[in-house]
């Protein structure tokens, strides 16, 4: 343990660059194939951290599941080749134990170990006694309560430095992405956690190399510190998610063509320009209440009136014309369906909530 302990000494800060740039192909495979996609991420000096999957979690038995232990020396030659500091996932106690006898600079717990809470605890327990920079994945399912627990269960197995990756969510019937980004999930874990390290996966997101730039710039605006990209030197044929990889040159100019904002605003005309457009906004959000209040006070006496007349709550025909109303008034406002739906059925479920305590009064 205190060969790990000085590693981590070592790497301390490693997570406080802004932008944080990760890279590597999503399984090591051969040696040959780790030292030379390392070496071509550091030629492009846009990445800070190498990554490689040593053991990968997969859903059906018989899927190619990493090359495991035997793959770590090779990224103890990559690191040296490159002089890129390596990161790994782990899942298991004996994992980290691993991970961290052959001087892995930064661990990652996966998605599929973050929806478990035993197997971060065990993860947790294989920590205790080091400081090694620990990133966590979102899990799964969209649940930030179980990703709020492992930054805790790992926080107390005495890891100072820890960072969250958003790597987007399952959900069904979702096309055009491999997992959902859920933005908002994120930027309420950002919210909650506003001085750890957030920085997105567009790979795992998108599942194709095609709309990765897109999801990476949204990130940026949305004020992320850094990004976790996949990377091959020979992408279509990559042993696992061959479709999410892009070369390390690809990687070096997408990097590049990003547009890096800023969240502070230093010029005091800009400052007054946007502190104006804020007052706004808390002027709009006030009146939107007010008016909030005054619908669910109508909503009371509607209420009133259905139980004074035996009628149910729920009016689905009222319902679904009220929504086709909002969809034509909102198209014509500028705001998308989606965004009408949510806010629509968040008004509907204060509504009824309001007319079944008076149903039940």
């Amino acid at each position: 343990m205190e060969q790990a302990i000085e590693q981590a000494t070592g790497v301390e800060g490693l997570l406080q660059k802004r932008p944080l740039i990760i890279s590597g192909p999503c399984s090591a495979e051969t040696e040959e194939q780790v030292v030379q996609t390392a070496t071509r991420l550091a030629a492009t000096g846009k990445v800070d951290i190498l990554r490689a999957g040593i053991w990968k979690p997969r859903t059906r038995p018989g899927s190619f599941e990493g090359i495991g232990t035997k793959g770590l020396p090779w990224l103890q030659q990559a690191k040296k080749a490159s002089g890129l500091p390596v990161a790994v996932e782990v899942a298991t106690g004996k994992q980290v134990e691993d991970a961290l006898h052959f001087d892995v600079d930064v661990l990652w717990i996966g998605a599929r170990t973050t929806v478990n809470p035993f197997s971060v605890q065990e993860v947790a327990d294989a920590l205790k006694g080091v400081d090694v920079p620990v990133l966590i994945k979102n899990p799964i399912n969209p649940d930030l309560e179980l990703w709020i627990g492992a930054v805790e269960r790992v926080a107390k197995a005495g890891i100072r430095n820890i960072g969250l990756i958003h790597r987007g969510f399952s959900s069904y019937g979702n096309t055009e992405y491999r997992n959902a980004p859920m933005w908002h999930l994120a930027i309420e874990m950002k919210r909650r956690n506003p001085d750890m390290l957030l920085i997105n996966d567009p790979s795992h997101i998108c599942g194709r190399r095609d709309i990765l730039m897109d999801v990476a710039q949204k990130a940026i605006d949305l004020d992320f510190d850094g990004l976790i990209i996949e990377s091959h030197i020979d992408p279509d044929n990559a042993w696992s998610d061959a479709k999410q990889q892009i070369t390390p040159e690809k990687l070096g100019e997408m990097i590049s063509s990003i547009i890096w904002r800023k969240e502070d605003i230093n010029s005091e005309e800009l400052h007054a320009a946007m502190e104006k457009m804020r007052q706004q906004i808390n002027q709009l959000d006030d009146e939107l209440l007010q008016l909030l209040g005054q619908r669910m006070k109508v909503a009371d006496k509607i209420g009133q009136y259905k139980k004074d007349n035996d009628i149910t709550i729920l009016q689905t025909n009222r319902w679904n014309a009220i929504l086709e109303r909002a969809f034509d008034k909102g198209e014509k406002l500028g705001l998308s369906r989606e965004f009408v739906t949510k806010y629509f059925d968040a008004v509907h479920m204060e509504s009824i909530n309001h007319q079944n305590k008076i149903m039940n009064s």
